[in-house]
């Protein structure tokens, strides 16, 4: 396991990789310890001096079992991401594959930042091999190394990493490209750029020591990932910066989207709200649920009840009031999908990049699943029986229940005329699940049970068992993401509590750590305002998926499930990775007006973006900007959500 080959490329020649000696470099391994099992990696110490001055980008490529077909870079590669699925699709991203066009490719190279974790493995004939190593370099007076917590130095260099299918090798750059294509987005891209920025720098004679943790586990599946990627947590890990308090968070949000999102001619909130400096703009964004909606509105109702907020109750009850008893169609027995000039249709925003027209399963359940949480705060809390909340639930899952095919997964598209299944092979699905099972549990009603559990079976096999969940949300074309997993927490959390079988502990331990996967483990040091200058933390926050590279604050809405999972078992990891959700939940947000450039207090984004993906918002100046200038109350409510439930109760007082 101590074999690796060195190569590099020096800026203004060619793309090829080519020998140290080519480059007037050399390399010295230096003494090693450890097993390669994941309580004790491989250390490996690699020194190598310049004969003369170096300026480009050198690369440690380390061999992975042959055969194997399946990488793992977490946040950025999953399996292949998909790279077998058809290409031409509108939402691209990187696909790994052997005979292909773009977007695919049989290697990838890419800048440490779009990784959560900083290493690079490969699944393949029962073992999982791999790195971890230092995503940056700092400067030490005259000397540069490589970062890891408690090495202070000024920033000096981005490292890289990377995979092959022909030959199998992972990769560990010094300096970085984003090859062979870059993407901005999954729509804007470009081809392999010249070297300039992106190049590592040595003078002649200088020296810089590269360290690599190196693992070879004997692995049944591809779960084997979370045993390394555990001491990788360990070995980088970062806490967020401490802001403000649960109640104080909770209070600023809300209070600005109740002042300034409410749309009350159309009983719910702005998707956007930007402001301009002498006004704000608005843009509806009209949804029921995902990007606007009950994903504002039963938060929105959650917040009012722990700050007894009765303005704020009132608008959170007509939201949801309004959508549970207008929006469903007659014919499917399915809510519409958006109401646009007082028509109920299901063409939202994202329609057209939909390869099938339909009810979309993931707005279908996470609308139920959402107005059922509604129903039980306010039974709680209030002594209030919104009986026709239950009655808008029991009437939509009695259509999706039915729309199962012979795998037990739900549709990803229900038809407008009838209701059926009409397309599949997708997790979103999990959304009808969870509301059937949070439905089977508030109810008492065991008509499912039998169906819902063969549904999580088969969920936990085909996706979460692989390491490989697509097809969350609409808009990228069934490409990998950190969105449906959210849905599968939830329902696999209903069904212990109504069996309390033992199993689906652990099938709920498996989601948590997959959506980890997406879950930064450092503060990446952001260098684009106003994230790079107001000392915003990238740790505890999710990457959305393998499409859109920003850090979205959705995973920080099933807080509850990881108290639910600790109050049954202890398990250190995800305690941990509760208390980086914590505290990153609680440093998002405009603590004062314009904190982040734009906006009132309480004012907050979708959009965080932690590397150069998805950097496009500009300032006035033309100069970009690393988030959305906007407040946006889903994307609060994914945090309302969080911080309003179990995480309320243990930290009140602050």
């Amino acid at each position: 396991m101590t074999d690796f080959t060195l190569t590099a490329r020096r800026r203004g020649e060619q793309e090829e990789y080519t020998s140290l000696s080519a480059n007037f470099l050399h390399a010295q391994s230096g003494s090693s310890s450890g097993t390669g099992q994941p309580s004790a990696p491989l250390v490996q110490e690699i020194a190598i001096t310049a004969d003369e001055a170096f300026e480009g980008v050198i690369r440690i490529a380390v061999p992975v079992p042959a055969g194997t077909e399946r990488f793992f870079l977490p946040g950025f590669l999953y399996g292949t991401n998909r790279g077998q699925a058809p290409l031409v699709v509108d939402s691209k991203c990187p696909r790994l594959r052997e005979n292909g066009e773009f977007p695919a490719s049989p290697w990838w190279m890419v800048r440490s930042d779009r990784l959560s974790h900083p290493c690079a493995f490969a699944y393949g004939n029962g073992r999982l091999s791999g790195f971890a190593a230092a995503p940056y370099f700092v400067s030490c007076g005259n000397q540069r190394k490589a970062w890891q917590p408690g090495i202070q130095g000024e920033f000096d260099q981005y490292t890289g990493f990377g995979c092959s299918l022909r030959p199998g090798e992972v990769w560990y750059t010094l300096g970085y490209e984003n090859a062979p294509w870059f993407f901005l987005d999954s729509h804007q891209y470009s081809p392999r750029a010249s070297l300039g920025g992106n190049c590592f720098r040595l003078e002649r004679g200088e020296t810089v020591t590269v360290r690599l943790y190196r693992f070879d586990i004997p692995a049944e599946d591809e779960r084997a990932l979370h045993d390394a990627l555990k001491w990788v947590y360990a070995q980088y890990h970062e806490p967020p910066r401490r802001l403000v308090s649960v109640q104080e968070t909770v209070c600023e949000i809300a209070s600005a989207i109740c002042s300034d999102a409410w749309l009350p001619e159309h009983h719910t909130y702005f998707g956007f709200v930007f402001d301009r400096g002498d006004h704000f703009e608005y843009n509806s964004l009209p949804s029921i649920s995902w990007t606007n909606g009950l994903s504002a509105a039963v938060p929105m109702l959650m917040a009012s009840l722990r700050l007894k907020d009765e303005e704020m109750r009132r608008q959170a009850l007509e939201c949801i009031e309004d959508i549970a008893g207008h929006s469903v169609n007659d014919r499917s027995g399915l809510p519409y999908m958006v109401r646009q000039d007082g028509q109920w249709s299901n063409c939202g925003w994202w329609y057209d990049r939909q390869h099938t027209p339909g009810h979309a399963a993931y707005l279908v359940g996470q609308s139920v699943y959402l107005i059922l949480k509604a129903y039980e705060w306010e039974k709680r809390e209030c002594g209030i029986n919104h009986d026709g909340w239950l009655a808008f639930a029991e009437r939509v899952i009695a259509r999706t229940e039915q729309s199962r095919n012979s795998d037990g997964e739900y549709p990803y598209i229900l038809s407008e005329k009838t209701g059926a299944g009409l397309e599949y092979d997708s997790f979103s699905g999990a959304w009808c699940m969870a509301a059937a099972a949070y439905y089977s549990l508030l109810a008492g009603d065991r008509t499912y049970l039998n169906a819902l559990m063969r549904s999580e079976e088969w969920y936990h096999d085909a996706y979460i068992r692989h390491q490989e969940c697509y097809g969350g949300p609409l808009d990228i074309d069934k490409n990998i993401d950190s969105e449906g997993i959210l849905a599968y927490i939830r329902g696999v959390r209903c069904l212990h509590e109504i069996t309390g079988k033992e199993y689906l502990l652990d099938h709920l331990r498996d989601a948590l750590y997959y959506e980890y996967t997406f879950k930064f483990c450092y503060n990446s040091p952001v260098k684009v305002p106003p994230l790079g200058t107001t000392g915003w933390s990238s740790c505890g926050g999710s990457i959305t998926s393998v499409t859109n590279p920003h850090i979205h604050p959705m995973s920080s809405s099933i807080m509850d499930e990881m108290f639910y999972f600790l109050s049954k078992r202890e398990d250190a990891y995800i305690r941990s990775r509760l208390e980086d959700t914590l505290l990153w939940s609680c440093q998002c947000h405009n603590t004062v007006d314009g904190e982040y450039g734009y906006g009132r207090k309480g004012w907050m984004s979708e959009r965080f973006c932690h590397s150069e993906g998805l950097v496009k918002e500009k300032y006035p100046d033309g100069t970009p900007a690393s988030t959305w200038f906007a407040l946006m109350p889903w994307a609060c409510g994914s945090i309302l959500e969080g911080l309003t439930g179990e995480m309320w109760t243990r930290t009140l007082g602050g």
